[in-house]
């Protein structure tokens, strides 16, 4: 198949698929009430898409960074392993790598099978860190506090030993592992994945993907691993992965956390079950609905989409065709249409803009190894210049509007971007970066003195909370 060809998932109107129009834009209209940022939405219901959006600058032509939505993409490929006979759920982890294992290896260790680390039931009592560069030597060095299978922690690095393990077993990596098995079959292209120093997947997160994959591949999953007549995944392993396997915690009417987990697969209240990963990346899949929600977005809350989803969409999936609501179709249609993230806005420029343009500010020694900093303002925007370590990084942003580019400035990688700037006050410019494949956007204030510029700058999201960092600079003598 040329790789230039897009395979799309059938489009229909909510109504002719038993979901009424309104009910999907009160869903919209309660996430933007509640300022919880998404960046796309796709729902499939009978396997037609009857809703998608992206909050402009996102795109639906581009990948989003999927966290650990990417699991329950290794597990599959685990399952397609163990249809081949190349591996058994119970072969012992600390089998294929002899040359990492301890000398005296705990009963614990020794016992942990391949379906332990599935469930994330691998027996530690905390995840284990990988400080090195062979983290399968890291991962094997770490107690194993309680029985395996019988203690739940949620643990990303038992899914990189899964992507070890078949890395070791094939050959090859997940990635081409998975191209012709499953994202061919399902037509999708351009997917990347993060590896360890040693070459190896990350498994547990660091796949790119678009919307619509997510979707297609919680639509097989629907669809018990057929896909246009063609088994690609075995029933009974979706059956399987897709099932409790291990508590995850009491459970709780009020939480979709704590409802059980499968093979890398979270249960759901209300029957469903999904792929999820940091700061609201998700495949829902609603086997009762004959439906799959795909979303990617930038949260801190993630129970408050899934609440979302549960009081508007689940009950509003019906068995019947509806009606046809012209009138609510184009009413949600031009909703829809219209989603976007506003740059910030200013009222006035600032008085001392055409001061300090251009000008070179050398910077105090930081984290970043950054070096110089320089904005230099035109009509409809501005340019910003960081020198450093890594050569020199320009980002173009609006004003009043997003503009776009490629950046390596902010995490080490190239990652494209849509970028504004607004005064604050007089002195205080803010700058907000979005990397609009990831859930991030860089906040920075640059406030600008007689003799020099304090920069203070934080992520919109972390896994250690808000975290504000500072550096001054002076001008260039």
């Amino acid at each position: 198949m040329n790789m230039n060809t897009v395979q799309l998932l059938p489009r229909s109107t909510p109504e002719n698929q038993g979901i009424s129009s309104q009910s999907i834009e009160r869903f919209i209209g309660s996430i933007q009430e509640k300022q919880l940022e998404l960046h796309s939405f796709m729902l499939v219901r009978h396997g037609h898409v009857v809703a998608e959006a992206w909050w402009k600058p996102y795109q639906a032509d581009k990948p989003h960074m999927l966290f650990s939505l990417s699991k329950s993409f290794t597990s599959t490929a685990i399952g397609l392993l163990t249809q081949e006979g190349q591996i058994a759920l119970e072969d012992r982890v600390i089998g294929f790598f002899s040359e990492y294992a301890p000398e005296d290896p705990s009963p614990n260790l020794s016992a942990m099978t391949i379906r332990d680390l599935l469930i994330m039931g691998t027996g530690h009592a905390q995840e284990p860190a990988m400080p090195s560069d062979i983290w399968a030597a890291d991962f094997l060095k770490q107690a194993v506090e309680h029985e395996p299978g019988t203690h739940f922690v949620y643990n990303s690095a038992a899914t990189y030993m899964l992507s070890a393990i078949l890395q070791k077993v094939t050959g090859i990596t997940l990635l081409d592992y998975l191209q012709p098995r499953l994202f061919e079959p399902l037509g999708i292209y351009g997917a990347t994945w993060e590896s360890c120093p040693q070459g190896i997947n990350t498994g547990g997160w660091g796949l790119k993907l678009k919307t619509e994959d997510i979707a297609k591949f919680g639509q097989l999953y629907l669809q018990k691993g057929v896909w246009e007549g063609q088994r690609l995944i075995p029933e009974a392993w979706i059956e399987e992965a897709t099932s409790k396997q291990i508590s995850n915690g009491p459970a709780d009417s009020s939480s979709d956390w704590t409802e059980g987990y499968g093979y890398q697969f979270w249960m759901c209240r209300h029957g469903a079950y999904r792929g999820d990963g940091a700061f609201g990346q998700y495949c829902v899949v609603l086997p009762d609905q004959d439906a799959v929600i795909a979303i990617t977005s930038g949260l801190g809350d993630m129970q408050a989409v899934l609440n979302e989803v549960w009081e508007h969409l689940q009950p509003a999936m019906g068995s019947d065709v509806l009606p046809a609501d012209t009138g609510a179709e184009v009413s949600l249609t031009g909703t829809l249409q219209a989603l976007k993230l506003d740059p910030p806005s200013e009222e006035a420029a600032s008085p001392v803009e055409k001061d300090v343009s251009g000008i070179v500010y050398d910077l105090e020694e930081n984290e970043e190894k950054l070096q110089s900093f320089s904005i230099r303002f035109e009509e409809d925007g501005a340019v910003m210049e960081l020198a450093g370590e890594r050569g020199v990084n320009s980002i173009a942003l609006g004003r009043g509007e997003w503009k776009s580019g490629t950046t390596s400035l902010i995490m080490m990688a190239d990652n494209e971007y849509a970028a504004s700037m607004t005064w604050k006050d007089d002195r205080t410019l803010e700058l907000t970066i979005r990397l609009t494949e990831t859930p991030f956007y860089l906040t920075t204030e640059c406030t600008f003195g007689e003799e020099g510029i304090h920069l203070a700058y934080w992520m919109n999201q972390s896994f250690q909370g808000k975290v504000v960092r500072e550096i001054k600079g002076k001008v260039t003598a």
